[in-house]
């Protein structure tokens, strides 16, 4: 018998033989699933590692939110599909936007491909910024946590969510929103069975709290729970991270920012340059805005070199790139990013100016993440897999490889 398969973004995939979960668990530094584990309480975690894969992979930098999401669902990096940030400068347009809406997507997702090909598809994610990108041109259910009360038939393929989860809708601030997509997803395959599910977290508990402390213990106590339903329903899981996460302050507790705007202006004169910072989006409550990628538009190309060998000697830089440097090594649309590319060391992060920052919300020290000592996420699946070429570089957005064409 031939298997089926699609092929997407010039890779190919299997048509499912059993249903297939991919999960994104938000922040994710691969210390977290250690932790659990060695505190006992994420023993299903620690049988899908020990009976089915263990790997590590690497993000997309910068190592957000979407454009880690967009790469895991449609199997490239940002270069093909385009969404490099969660907001950036429109040339055309003169103006920074958010990079939330579907118009900015240069590829199709392997998600809508199945649908398409007849599957029976499900996504469920915590915020709803990234909904209408995770299902664009997807025939299937496609809600957020955050606006779950809000589902409808026509809108995302279902209604009477909060009803079926048995949950009220969470605060957006809240380790809830986040559980809310798990039990949304086994009460999904319990009622719907879909062939191909995707399930996307939010960060607000790795922000907050260290890999090993009590509230990120509980975190993936509850999460263990829920996958291990729905292992037990007949799922292939596959699970990984769009980022780690890594503290971002000082012995004392105080971030340890580079505000760069700040020195630019100081450098050249009052918005001679521009910093744009991907990190941002409509819920800064948790890091201000700050993270450890940062971008920066020159007013002629001539400044480019000369800026870039200042930047380098800015304390805690990690990483200046010319645009093309930086396209190439972490495979970006060049279209889409500034003409300078910083990336902060793994304490320290990257704001414009310090009058932009409201910190007042920062309940803890500063957790953050964008660089590339964030990149370091875990890969695993509940299942051995089996034709991984010796020495291959593992990516997050190989989920949905390993599970359809690896997993056995």
């Amino acid at each position: 018998m031939t298997v089926k398969t699609l092929e997407v973004n010039a890779r190919s995939y299997r048509w499912m033989s059993r249903p297939v979960v991919v999960v994104c668990v938000d922040g994710c530094e691969p210390a977290y699933l250690d932790a659990a584990i060695a505190a006992g309480v994420a023993p299903y975690i620690e049988r899908m590692r020990k009976t089915g894969a263990d790997l590590l992979a690497d993000c997309v930098v910068p190592s957000f939110t979407n454009p880690n999401n967009l790469s895991i669902v449609t199997g490239a990096p940002p270069a093909v599909h385009g969404i490099c940030g969660n907001y950036f400068f429109d040339r055309e347009l003169g103006q920074e936007v958010m990079m939330n809406d579907p118009k900015y997507l240069r590829a199709g997702t392997v998600l809508a491909a199945f649908a398409d090909a007849g599957a029976k598809l499900a996504v469920v994610t915590a915020k709803d910024k990234l909904r209408k990108l995770l299902g664009h041109r997807m025939k299937g259910i496609c809600f957020s946590s955050e606006k779950a009360d809000q589902a409808t038939v026509e809108e995302n393929g279902i209604d009477g969510v909060v009803e079926m989860v048995g949950m009220p809708v969470p605060s957006v601030y809240s380790a809830e929103l986040s559980e809310f997509v798990f039990a949304a997803g086994v009460k999904l395959m319990a009622s719907r069975r879909p062939d191909l599910m995707y399930l996307s977290t939010t960060d607000y508990v790795q922000h907050k709290a260290a890999p090993g402390s009590p509230a990120a213990n509980a975190f993936y106590a509850m999460m263990d729970g829920y996958l291990s339903q729905l292992d037990a329903m007949g799922a292939t899981i596959v699970l990984t991270a769009d980022h780690g996460m890594n503290d971002k302050h000082d012995a004392q507790g105080a971030p340890k920012v580079i505000y760069l705007q700040d020195v630019l202006d100081g450098w050249y004169g009052k918005d001679e340059a521009r910093v744009i910072l991907p990190i941002t989006d409509p819920y800064v409550v948790h890091h201000g805005a700050l993270g450890s990628f940062a971008t920066v538009y020159a007013p002629d190309e001539a400044r480019v070199p000369g800026w870039i060998d200042r930047i380098k000697g800015i304390p805690g830089m990690e990483l200046v790139l010319s645009r093309k440097e930086a396209a190439d090594r972490f495979e970006l649309p060049p279209d889409r990013i500034g003409d300078i590319v910083v990336v902060s060391e793994q304490s320290t992060v990257i704001g414009t100016s310090a009058s932009r920052h409201d910190l007042s919300a920062l309940e803890v020290p500063l957790r953050s993440h964008g660089g590339v000592s964030e990149q370091r996420v875990p890969l695993i699946c509940n299942r051995p897999v089996a034709g991984i070429a010796p020495g291959r570089r593992l990516r997050n957005f190989d989920a949905l490889d390993l599970a359809l064409n690896h997993a056995q």
